[in-house]
């Protein structure tokens, strides 16, 4: 009888867990590399005959690093699509990025997540100069994770608290930095330009008085990026001048497309102006080094190097 009813309990305990919905597949791609199509807001996945495609807007993902523990965050809806696809043969960009996909190899089964989050961590893609140690941004990187997500597939539903999608790698074009040696000073107030062609790199110095002697020096006169003695890299959509900035109303155009300010310095560590001075004919040179500095643009930043070499003004 004992037995009897130890069966008994083992066919119960069966019959309850087959609801049609606990049927639990593995899809994995973690050793794959994302792609983008070129004409659509599409970022895929392919593994032999296995697709794992997220349709998401390309405006989602900024140029520009999350804060620590602080990711992107987006719902999965209409919009925002997450699909899993298992083919009959090698898969390919062919069935997803054009408008008529390719009508082989066929699908054989679909899954649509119906819920869940998208989460984007973005860091910046650094390269870094050898001999001078100025650092280049290059891209960003944008590693994504699904959380609870619910697929709904042709038997039931799949759910993953958390599943990793990976990184997917978008490009910038590097800052260009094409400035020469030769400064000049505005012919409006006391700030220092330095110009290549849409690019400015702009010192404005409280402390203008006191590093801009003409007195040559034995040492450099010195003095610490602030509030107040603020250095900024601005580049444009076309090519600015003295006359852009000392302008009473700022020109409509060129626009503005990026603006990197220095970091404040701290003593005898980093962000320090240097100026050095000779005379040069009947008038006086002034070099200008900016010692360890780090310019900063919303959460991302780049490095100018131990020792950069601003350029040079003459004045009479």
């Amino acid at each position: 009888m004992k037995r009897l009813l130890g069966i008994f309990t083992a066919l119960l305990l069966i019959t309850a867990c087959d609801d049609g919905d606990l049927t639990v597949d593995t899809i994995d791609f973690s050793e794959v590399n994302a792609q983008k199509c070129s004409s659509r807001d599409v970022i895929y996945k392919v593994k032999d005959s296995e697709m794992l495609i997220l349709a998401i807007p390309a405006s989602t993902f900024i140029n520009d690093e999350t804060p620590e523990g602080n990711p992107i965050e987006v719902n999965i809806n209409s919009t925002i699509q997450v699909i899993y696809r298992q083919y009959n043969g090698t898969a390919s960009q062919d069935n997803i990025c054009p408008t008529i996909p390719a009508a082989t190899p066929n699908l054989l089964e679909e899954w649509n997540a119906t819920a869940g989050t998208v989460q984007i961590t973005t860091t910046a893609v650094k390269t870094v100069n050898a001999t001078t140690g100025i650092t280049q941004i290059t891209g960003y990187k944008h590693f994504i994770v699904f959380k609870d997500i619910t697929f709904q597939k042709p038997n039931g539903t799949q759910v993953y608290e958390t599943y990793t999608f990976g990184n997917y790698t978008t490009s910038v074009s590097p800052l260009a930095f094409g400035f020469d040696e030769e400064a000049e000073k505005s012919t409006c107030d006391n700030r220092i330009f330095n110009f290549s062609g849409s690019e400015s790199f702009v010192l404005d110095l409280a402390d203008y008085s006191t590093l801009f002697q003409n007195i040559n020096t034995t040492t450099p006169r010195t003095a610490l990026i602030s509030a107040t003695n603020k250095v900024a890299y601005r580049l444009f959509t076309g090519t600015v001048n003295d006359a852009y900035f000392c302008a009473s109303v700022t020109p409509t155009t060129p626009t503005m497309a990026q603006e990197w300010l220095a970091n404040d310095g701290i003593t005898n560590v980093s962000g320090i102006i240097e100026v050095s001075t000779t005379t040069f004919g009947t008038g006086f040179q002034h070099t200008i080094r900016l010692k360890k500095v780090t310019m900063t643009r919303g959460n991302s930043n780049f490095y100018l190097g131990d020792d950069y070499l601003y350029g040079s003004v003459i004045t009479p």
